[in-house]
């Protein structure tokens, strides 16, 4: 399996991903998407959009601001709560965050344990600073947000936002005005969200800056309903539940539909994101047994919450989440009702009056790509060089077209296919031998290669080079327009 070191030298040689302010010498936990990236993430939307939102009645999009004012993170605990333990050297300021450097230097999973318990394991385990081996603080909190201050005099307090979904609940009554929502009432939004991670390490793994992927859900608690539940109450889920985690026991693969009934989880709607979330994955090429749904403990777990179930990918440093589901219940519209003084109850038709519950699925987009290309890696002694098997979905380009050489009227001819496909994401590429622009595309994933030859000249026809098989054939120029619509539908 590849590893982190050659992902991100393959992002930062192919304008995929690389650090901000890169000839200042960076800024940690902070990237920028070049070129192919944006293309990459782009597609990735997109389809997340057509697989979660198109094929929904009642999910609605909106786009909310970066920056909130503190009333609004007051409400939803985050300026009191957003915290992470932190210890420092007293002998070198180096500055942890306490429970990963435990579990860095233990393999004891510590994460949401109390300040006191974190201090007193890391005398016990004599755990000293990683730098110079001095001796380390009592572990504090430490609050990731980013505090900042509008106007000219600096009067209001605010922060950029350490979460894409307050933006929903505060625009929830507006939203479910405009729209005449009824229950049950989706909003999704995608954005970016700020933390001030203590140490910000592992790529695009623990960001500052990242991209958040969100639909709140809200429903009558009461209403045991979920319209599409029978569609997906027989998808089959890895989860490993909270005895198995105690008891080191493994995850268990289980029906949607049994994990709601047994109680495992807490409603439907829940078991819904969840079968959908799997299938998801499984349709980008994703296998089974690389992912699993993890019910966080107790001491990790929101006091308000009904139940937490994060979606786990397999990375080549060990599981991590990529998706967040929260069942978050009226927590937050309960607080910012009572916080601003807006009634942000619903009607029912029975005239009953409630605040909706809320279940959350939230997708880390970083991490995602980053194990999508870490899935999609080949390393290929034969062919010479290293691909990605990217899901023809996500490709960057569909395809490329190559002239055999730049003479005889070839580059001409081939800048005429190109044009006649630029309606698709194709690229135009004349430059070095015709083995080294197919070694560029498939470093990047491109499904196909177009090849104009001297055949061409007298026949119309091109040769099509496969990404994945590297067979060839000749196909009629007339006939590319639907090859690379079959290609596109052929997702895998």
């Amino acid at each position: 399996m590849p590893n982190l070191e050659e992902i991100q030298r393959l992002c930062l040689s192919r304008g995929i991903l690389f650090p901000t302010a890169e000839i200042y010498g960076g800024l940690s936990g902070c990237f920028d998407y070049g070129p192919i990236g944006v293309l990459i993430k782009r597609k990735f939307l997109d389809y997340w959009r057509e697989f979660f939102i198109k094929n929904e009645e009642n999910i609605v999009e909106m786009d909310g601001a970066v920056v909130l004012p503190e009333k609004v993170l007051l409400a939803s605990g985050h300026v009191n709560s957003f915290v992470d333990p932190i210890t420092q050297c007293k002998k070198c300021k180096s500055i942890y965050r306490a429970d990963n450097l435990i579990e860095e230097k233990t393999g004891k999973f510590v994460e949401g344990k109390p300040v006191d318990d974190l201090t007193k394991i890391i005398r016990e385990e004599k755990i000293s600073c990683p730098k110079c081996k001095g001796e380390l603080s009592e572990v504090k909190f430490f609050n990731l947000m980013f505090k900042t201050f509008v106007g000219p005099t600096g009067e209001v307090t605010a922060y950029l936002r350490p979460e894409t979904a307050q933006n929903i609940f505060i625009s929830f009554k507006r939203v479910f005005r405009v729209m005449r929502g009824k229950l049950p009432f989706g909003i999704a939004q995608y954005g970016h969200a700020f933390r001030n991670e203590i140490s910000a390490r592992q790529f695009v793994i623990r960001s500052r800056e990242f991209s958040q992927i969100e639909i709140e859900m809200f429903f009558d608690p009461t209403d045991e309903g979920c319209e599409n539940f029978e569609s997906v109450e027989n998808v089959k889920i890895l989860l490993l539940t909270r005895d198995a985690q105690i008891n080191q026991g493994e995850a268990i693969k289980i029906k949607v539909g049994e994990a709601v009934k047994e109680k495992i989880l807490p409603n439907k709607w829940m078991g819904y994101f969840l079968a959908k979330e799997f299938e998801f994955f499984k349709s980008l090429g994703i296998k089974e047994e690389k992912m699993r749904f993890r019910h966080m403990l107790p001491e990790e777990t929101p006091h308000y919450s009904g139940g937490n179930f994060d979606l786990e990918a397999k990375f080549d440093f060990g599981w991590k989440e990529i998706v967040g589901n929260a069942y978050r219940t009226d927590h937050d519209l309960k607080n910012h009702s009572k916080f601003s003084g807006e009634d942000l109850s619903v009607s029912l038709p029975t005239g009953r009056k409630i605040i909706p519950h809320v279940v959350e699925p939230s997708f880390g987009l970083e991490r995602i790509l980053y194990f999508i290309l870490l899935e999609s890696y080949v390393v290929d002694k034969q062919r010479g060089w290293n691909w990605l098997k990217l899901p023809k979905k996500l490709a960057p380009f569909i395809a490329g077209i190559y002239p055999l050489v730049s003479k005889d009227g070839l580059v001409e001819k081939a800048k005429d296919v190109y044009k006649m496909l630029k309606e698709f994401d194709v690229f135009f590429d004349e430059s070095g031998s015709i083995g080294k622009r197919y070694a560029r595309a498939d470093e990047i994933g491109v499904p196909l290669g177009i090849t104009i030859d001297y055949q061409t000249l007298e026949d119309e026809t091109v040769t099509i080079r496969d990404r994945d098989s590297t067979n060839q054939e000749r196909l009629k120029i007339s006939s590319l327009k639907e090859l690379l619509i079959r290609k596109l539908k052929d997702n895998i």
